[in-house]
This record gives structure tokens, sequence and C-alpha cells, in this order.
């Protein structure tokens, strides 16, 4: 294996973390002249956001954690179809994060929060475009609405906390009826009887391909890609940073963890503890049925988005904390499956595909990102939970100021890895 060896000026950086939010910051960095390498033990793009709805919403800004949750979570623990799941054995492990998350829910944090996450998201669309303009991958971005349908017409409240922190924010939003909506999206179930429209979006067909498609850029701007299971790393005698794989260190002047869900195992050797959970995300595609939708569409109910791929319908959703490593939750698939079939009728018994990933989630929402204090030339970007592909090409704008020092580390300071 021939390794990179830290360049004399610092221009060089290992990448932990070939996911959507490590490839937008090699291209960043590679851009400003960074010699990069990227390690990952999967295919570039294949791993958490590859599994998502594909949402570009410059509006997707209110926390998860939002006033009177609290007292949603023990019904929907309780029910088998329900948006939320933890596992027995995970429960112990979970007291004292919930504690925290619950906690985020007050009025003004959630606003507070809401602010941070828009920083790294209203220019989401326009920074995509950019990324995919010489890729001959545009397509990939599509404009789009994104529909909250609501089966009760009465909780389509355009006057509730989570639409006025948008319209506050300058989003379009607009409230349907419920012969509005079907004449919106036709396949939509009758049962649904209003809903909350929230223009100004866009959507990814394929998430995916669009990890393969960052992946190729990286390679053509002369980045390296390395698919190995990385270890352990530690600071070099010499200066810079080991990182660890199949025996072998590979030396570079900086080091960038973005390993998502598994960046605080990467972590913790170094004496770093950081306030971040496994929240397992759940898919199921549909190839071959004869349905279209025009836009993403989200059961507001129940919490689960439906979007067209390219590869077929797509329902996306449930948070199910447990292990990493856990087999999936047939229960949770099927429950999944059950839920879509209540949304679009016509679906019948159509054969799905199903996969799960793991999301990085931190109680306010928000990411990981910046310098380690205290340990010179060490970088965090992950724990972007629900929001990754959205925030992922600011994020990457952001850490790569921070490594080049072009902003005072202050501005990165809602995103500091202790502020737990």
């Amino acid at each position: 294996m021939s390794q990179t060896i830290a360049r004399p000026d610092g221009r060089d950086i290992t990448i932990i973390g070939a996911g959507i939010i490590g490839l937008c910051s090699a291209i960043e960095l590679l851009q400003k002249g960074f010699q990069v390498t990227i390690v990952d033990k999967a295919e570039p793009g294949q791993g958490a956001s590859y599994g998502n709805a594909g949402i570009i919403s410059p509006w997707s800004i209110v926390p998860q954690s939002l006033p009177g949750m609290w007292r949603k979570v023990p019904s929907w623990l309780l029910d088998p179809l329900g948006p939320v799941a933890v596992s027995p054995r995970y429960f112990p492990r979970m007291a004292y994060w919930g504690t925290r998350f619950l906690l985020q829910g007050r009025r003004t944090q959630v606003e507070k929060n809401s602010q941070a996450m828009a920083s790294l998201i209203r220019d989401c669309i326009p920074l995509y475009q950019q990324l995919l303009a010489d890729t001959g991958s545009q397509d990939l971005l599509r404009d789009s609405y994104y529909v909250h349908a609501y089966r009760n017409e009465k909780e389509a409240n355009l006057s509730s906390l989570d639409y006025q922190i948008r319209i506050k924010n300058g989003a379009d939003i607009e409230r349907y009826n419920g012969q509005q909506l079907r004449q919106l999206e036709p396949a939509l179930s009758t049962d649904f009887a209003a809903a909350i429209v929230i223009k100004g979006q866009a959507r990814l067909t394929n998430p995916g391909r669009l990890g393969q498609v960052l992946a190729n850029k990286v390679q053509l701007l002369g980045g390296k890609l390395i698919q190995r299971e990385v270890g352990n790393i530690r600071p070099n005698v010499n200066g810079g940073w080991d990182c660890f794989y199949d025996g072998k260190s590979l030396p570079s002047s900086q080091l960038l963890v973005s390993a998502g869900a598994w960046s605080a195992d990467l972590l913790r050797p170094l004496g770093i503890k950081v306030l971040m959970e496994n929240e397992r995300g759940y898919h199921i595609s549909y190839p071959d049925v004869d349905m279209q939708l025009n836009n993403s569409i989200m059961d507001a109910d129940m919490k689960f988005v439906a979007s067209q791929m390219e590869d077929g319908l797509r329902i996306a959703g449930t948070a199910e904390f447990d292990d990493k490593n856990a087999p999936p939750n047939p229960q949770r698939v099927a429950g999944l499956a059950n839920l879509a079939n209540k949304m679009f009728p016509d679906l019948g018994q159509s054969n799905f595909q199903s996969w799960v990933g793991v999301r990085p989630s931190l109680p306010d929402s928000l990411p990981c990102l910046g310098k380690v204090q205290g340990l010179p030339g060490l970088h965090v970007a992950f724990g972007h939970s629900h929001y990754g592909m959205m925030m992922a090409p600011q994020s990457a704008k952001l850490i790569a100021q921070s490594i080049t020092h072009e902003i005072d580390e202050e501005l990165l300071n809602d995103f500091r890895l202790n502020r737990f």
C-alpha cells in the first residue's frame, strides 16, 4: 500500500467517512488545494444518506424536540406502528440522552436551535446545484413541494410553532383542503383531509447515485478513496495524525472524523465523550408500482415520508434506537409497509425491498463541527441526525474554512463537540 506522506505545509488531510458529509468536505478541501484521502469501510455515499427520502428543503429548520412532545412519546412507544421505537436492551442507555432531548423542547431552546439549523440549511438548493453543475448529473435534483398531509383537518394549522418558525424565516407555505390535495396528489388516500404545502423545495431522485457522483468528483479533483475499516486514530509523534487500518498507519497533517454514528467510537479512546445515540431509520421501496408522486409527501400523523425515486416509490421514516449493528427489525419493516398501504391504497400487495441505516443524533438536532480543543490537527463533522443530506454542503464549507483558519471558530459555537 502506498501511504500518504504528511506535507510540510500541513495542507494534507485524511477524512474518515465517505458519506455525504465526508464527500462534500473532501470536495471543498480539494478545491482549496489540499491533498485529500478518504477512508471508509463502505462504498462512498452508501451509508445513512443512501436511504433517506431525498428531501432538499431550505425550510427543514425545525428541531426534532418540540414543546409538549413529552406528552406524545409514551403513546408513540406503545404503538407498534408509531414513529419511535426503543429496543428494550437499549432503554437504560437512552435515559440520559432522552432527558436532554426533551429539555431541548423548551420554546426558547427550539427557536435558538432552529436558527443554528437554518445557518446550515438555508442555501442547500443552490449549493447542490453548484456541486452537480459540472457532473452531467444535474437531473438528480428536481423542483418539488413538501406536502405535510393530515387526516384531521384541524391539525393542519399554520399557526402552530413549527410552521410559524418556517414562515418567520421566509418560507412560502399554503394550506390545502382535501379537494386541493387530491388534485395535487391523486394517488394519496382520501383519508387525508388537509395539507400544509411548503413550496420552494427540491428533491433528490437517487441519494445513492448522488454519493457515487460526488465520489467521482473527488477523484477527478485528485482525491484518493480507500475502502477499509479504520481501527483507531492517534496523534503522530512527529506531529499530525495516524489513521490505522489493516495493521498499517496512514499519516497526515490533519484528520477529519466524519464517520457518522461510528465517530464517537473513534474519539472515545482519546478521552472524548459525545452525547450521541444511534437512531436507526428504515425505508421500503416499491420498484414495480404503476403510480407517480408529484412531490415529497409526509404523513404528518405517523411521521414518515413518501417520495418518487428513479428506482420506484420510496417510503422512509421511523426512529428506532438500538445498537448500530443490530439486525433489521422485521416488525418495523412490516409496520412501514402497513402505513404505506394506508397512505396509498393502490399499492395493494405490491412487492417491496427494505433497507435500514443508522443516523447519528444529538439531543438538539445539531451536528458537531469544528476543531477538537487540545488536539491540534483533529477536526469533526458528524451528528447531522435527519438533516445530513440538507446540511452537508454548508457543513463542508464551514469545516473547510475552519481547517484553513478562514473563519472565527466562535461562529461554530452552536456545533461545538463538548456542548453537552
